[in-house]
C-alpha cells in the first residue's frame, strides 16, 4: 500500500500468528531481494478498549511510535479486508490512541493528537523549550523547530525545496547526539500562509515521497513561527495532504488518500 508514494507492507496479524525479527523486517523492506517498502505495518488485536493495535517498523527493522501515511493505509486495509465496518475507528499506537475516519469521498482523516514541545518528551537534549533552536552540525549551525507528533521531528525553513540538502544533511541531523532516539528531518518551503512544499528524511528509512507526521510537524512549526494559517496544503513529491491545527492544545488533523497496490504471500524461511 502507499500514501502519496510513502509505501508500506501491511500485514494482518489478527487472523494469523506473526512474529518478525529484525532480519525478516529488513528483508521485507529490501527493494531488491524482498518486497520493498519504507515501513512495515502490523495490524493486531487491541490490548485495551480500542478497535485495533497498530505497530510500525522502519526499513532498518526498528520499531517507531507513529506514521500518519501508514495510519491512512491502516484504515483502508481494515475496511477493504472486512475487519471492520466502522467509518471512524480507534487505534492503539506506541504514542497513544489515534482516531482515523474514512470520509465519504474516499479520503481518510486522522486525528494525529496534540503536538508536544517539551524537550524531554520528544526527546531532545536541551535545557528548556524555545521557539527555535540552533543545532551544531559540523562546521555550521542550523535553525530548527523541534516537536513531537508522537514521533520526533526537526523542521527547517528553506528558500528552495529542490535545493534542500535532504540527502547530504538529513542523515547527520537524524543521528545527531542531541536526539537520543534519532529524529525525522523536515525541509519546508513556505509558498503562502496556506501552502507549503515539504521534503522529509525519515529516521531509519531515508527520504520518502511523503511523510504524514512530518507534514503535521511542518505545519505546526510554521504556525508557531507565525508563517502559516491554520489550514494548510502540504505539497510533497508524492502528492498533497491537507493539515489543520487550531493551536494550543488542539489536535492536528490530517486528510489524504491511501492506495492498495497488490496483495500476496511471501516465504520468510530464508530470512530468519
Amino acid at each position: 500500500m502507499h500514501g502519496l508514494g510513502n509505501d508500506f507492507v501491511v500485514i494482518d496479524a489478527i487472523n494469523q500468528f506473526v512474529s518478525l525479527n529484525q532480519k525478516q523486517l529488513r528483508f521485507l523492506a529490501d527493494r531488491h531481494f524482498g518486497i520493498g517498502c519504507d515501513q512495515i505495518l502490523l495490524i493486531e488485536k487491541a490490548t485495551g478498549h480500542a478497535d485495533f493495535k497498530y505497530r510500525i517498523f522502519n526499513a532498518d527493522g526498528g520499531e517507531v511510535e507513529q506514521c500518519g501515511n501508514g495510519a491512512r493505509c491502516f484504515v483502508r486495509y481494515v475496511h477493504g479486508y472486512g475487519l471492520t465496518k466502522k467509518k471512524e475507528i480507534c487505534i492503539e499506537t506506541l504514542s497513544g490512541l489515534i482516531t482515523p475516519k474514512l470520509e465519504t469521498n474516499g479520503q481518510i482523516t486522522v486525528n494525529m493528537g496534540t503536538p508536544k514541545f517539551e524537550p524531554a518528551g520528544i526527546p531532545f537534549s536541551v535545557d528548556k523549550i524555545a521557539p527555535t533552536y540552533l543545532l551544531d552540525l559540523n562546521d555550521k549551525q542550523i535553525d530548527i523547530s523541534v516537536l513531537s507528533m508522537g514521533n520526533p521531528h526537526a523542521v527547517q525553513v528553506i528558500q528552495d525545496i529542490d535545493q534542500a540538502p535532504v540527502l547530504s544533511e538529513g542523515a547527520q541531523i537524524e543521528s545527531h547526539p542531541d536526539f537520543p532516539n534519532h529524529v525525522n528531518v523536515g525541509y519546508m518551503q513556505v509558498i503562502d500562509p496556506n501552502h507549503i512544499k515539504l521534503r522529509v528524511y525519515e529516521r531509519g528509512s531515508g527520504e520518502t515521497l511523503a511523510c504524514g507526521s512530518g507534514a503535521c510537524a511542518a505545519v505546526v512549526a510554521g504556525i508557531t513561527r507565525n508563517l502559516l494559517a491554520s489550514d494548510v496544503t502540504v505539497n510533497t513529491y508524492g502528492g498533497d495532504l491537507q493539515i489543520r491545527w487550531d493551536g494550543n492544545q488542539h489536535p492536528v488533523w490530517m486528510t489524504g488518500p491511501a492506495t492498495t497496490v497488490f496483495d500476496g504471500e511471501i516465504n520468510l524461511t530464508n530470512a530468519t
